[in-house]
């Protein structure tokens, strides 16, 4: 019941006539790994994200299809929308290191299941950092037991004398329930633009995506199934 509420809230303010984009951003990303675990080691994974800032709070989706060398393909989505408080009532933070809180919420599609989580966001107002999202969900889980999971995501920008970095990445942890485990993903990016070297307007980085994954999936690493992942890929990213 509480699920049906919140997702009603979200669709109403999301799909509303008279809700409005602040600014909306796209991108294009392609990444080549070889040391993924459960399943092929190697891959070429294109990623399209999507993130907007609204009326009513924010959006974020991105869907990622991966093809491994043994040709198999896999799809994966997620969309997380977010109602502000601060933005859609009274209630308004007078500074300090907490920007917004929000009903956060997002959807987990893949091949066979399909994932809802809910709970509270909140926009951090960190020194030198681009953004900083804190968000603590109850896991609504197609296959298995629910359980809990907190999410921190963050943008840093860095400068190198006269090169520009954007460092920015998520961290995942989700607690242990049946007999899957606590499994943690630590996953950022760190890249550069090259846009002027190519002549081009839009936006494109060169760079790497580092994943850090304990138990990935929630399956227990061990000598049989070995579930930790470090995995580094290449990443080239369009933003358009």
């Amino acid at each position: 019941m509480k699920t049906t509420i919140l997702w009603s809230l979200l669709a109403g303010c999301c799909f509303n006539s008279h809700a409005a984009i602040n600014w909306q951003q796209a991108s294009l990303t392609y990444l080549y790994g070889t040391e993924y675990r459960i399943g092929d080691p190697k891959r070429h994974v294109l990623t399209l994200e999507h993130a907007a800032n609204t009326s009513w709070g924010d959006s974020f989706l991105f869907i990622d299809h991966s093809v491994s060398s043994r040709k198999d393909h896999l799809s994966y989505g997620e969309w997380s929308p977010r109602f502000s408080l601060g933005k859609n009532t009274s209630w308004q933070l007078a500074g300090g290191l907490l920007k917004d809180v929000l009903l956060a919420s997002t959807i987990e599609q893949g091949e066979r299941f399909t994932n809802f989580l809910y709970g509270v966001g909140l926009d951090l107002a960190i020194p030198g950092m681009k953004f900083t999202q804190l968000n603590l969900y109850r896991r609504q889980n197609d296959i298995g037991a629910n359980n809990y999971q907190a999410t921190l995501a963050w943008a840093l920008p860095l400068q190198f004398g006269a090169q520009a970095v954007l460092y920015d990445g998520f961290i995942d942890y989700s607690s242990a329930h049946g007999e899957k485990a606590t499994s943690v993903n630590f996953t950022s990016q760190l890249k550069f633009p090259i846009q002027h070297w190519l002549g081009v307007q839009d936006q494109v980085y060169l760079g790497t995506e580092i994943s850090l994954w304990r138990n990935k999936y929630h399956i227990p690493n061990s000598a049989a199934v070995k579930s930790n992942e470090v995995n580094v890929n290449f990443l080239l990213k369009w933003l358009f």
